[in-house]
């Protein structure tokens, strides 16, 4: 199975269909390892949730991926860069100072390794560069479960990963919604106590009748969680923090034939991140990261299939949705 280039998620016509779902989707901009090679680009991914958009790492030429896609990165307010390897940071200089050129006003966010701060100075600071929009940065350390970004809709936690230097990775979970209103009810529930019943009020009528809230709402639908796992070696310690997301992202360098060099290099095989995705109980996995020496990713996926059937590849602009149990 391949990714599908199926566009993002829109909300449906009806706040009160159960089918009614907010985006959350994951389009990749990159899908190679070290090297842009063999039409596959450094790694950066955009992630659409609740219409926020987040770009987890930014390989060199994100800029120009977003706009091919016809993205428009100045609604990105949060940037995630795993760690200090090139092919997962080199493009960030290049948005930062494309988002100033073009007159952005509102803050961006910006976490990732202590050093990370330094380049960015360093750089605007050579260039005589004053931006015209607040820049804040949030060093992160590689300790999984910690939570380093939260608001009313989403929160994403780090990964520890296992590479040659510190490596981070992110989980990223929907909160819990409102309930829904039964639709057979609706005309029950006046406009204005809607808000009240969803949030889980019983709706209690002037005269002192009251309906239980049971009675007009479902449980809200479940969450949705993503995990991103960059450059990595096989690491069990995950297991934990990665359990029963809907959709991990693991790289996968190698083939099993390469493992003795993805262990000198502290990456992964396709098997492996296979393997991982088998003991978290996730519900997809999305192959990424790949050697420019493999012509096809396929080979890739053929490997890790037999371990976890519900394996896919990422590909240059597939975007993926996160589904969550209904």
């Amino acid at each position: 199975m391949t990714g599908s280039n199926e566009g993002p998620v829109e909300p449906g016509p009806s706040a009160f269909s159960s089918m009614s779902r907010s985006p959350f989707t994951v389009t990749t901009l990159g899908t190679g390892a070290a090297l842009p090679a063999r039409g596959r680009f450094p790694s950066a991914q955009l992630v659409n949730i609740h219409e926020k958009l987040l770009l987890i790492d930014c390989g060199e030429g994100t800029q120009e991926r977003l706009r091919s896609l016809g993205v428009n990165f100045q609604r990105i307010a949060q940037v995630f860069i795993s760690h200090l390897h090139g092919d997962h940071y080199l493009g960030l200089m290049g948005l930062i100072s494309s988002m100033h050129l073009l007159g952005r006003q509102s803050e961006l966010h910006v976490y990732g390794p202590q050093d990370l701060k330094a380049i960015i100075d360093l750089q605007l600071r050579a260039s005589g560069t004053w931006l015209r929009y607040p820049l804040h940065f949030h060093a992160t350390e590689p300790v999984s479960g910690a939570v380093v970004y939260d608001d009313e809709h989403v929160s994403v936690s780090l990964l520890a990963l296992r590479h040659r230097i510190p490596c981070t990775g992110f989980v990223v979970r929907e909160k819990p919604g409102l309930r829904r209103l039964r639709h057979e009810c609706l005309d029950r529930i006046p406009k204005f106590k809607r808000t009240a019943v969803k949030q889980g009020e019983d709706l209690v009528f002037p005269d002192g009748t009251l309906i239980p809230n049971a009675e007009l709402t479902l449980d809200p639908l479940p969450t949705r969680s993503y995990a991103y796992c960059s450059d990595t070696a096989y690491e069990p310690a995950l297991l934990p923090f990665i359990e029963g997301v809907d959709l991990l992202y693991h790289e996968a360098t190698f083939t099993t034939a390469l493992a003795a060099r993805a262990k000198e290099t502290q990456h992964s095989t396709a098997a492996q991140a296979a393997q991982l995705a088998l003991e978290a109980g996730v519900g997809r996995l999305l192959l990424g990261h790949f050697s420019s020496r493999y012509k096809s990713a396929e080979l890739l996926l053929r490997e890790a299939i037999p371990i976890f059937p519900n394996t896919e590849l990422s590909v240059e602009g597939g975007v993926f949705k996160v589904v969550g149990k209904e």
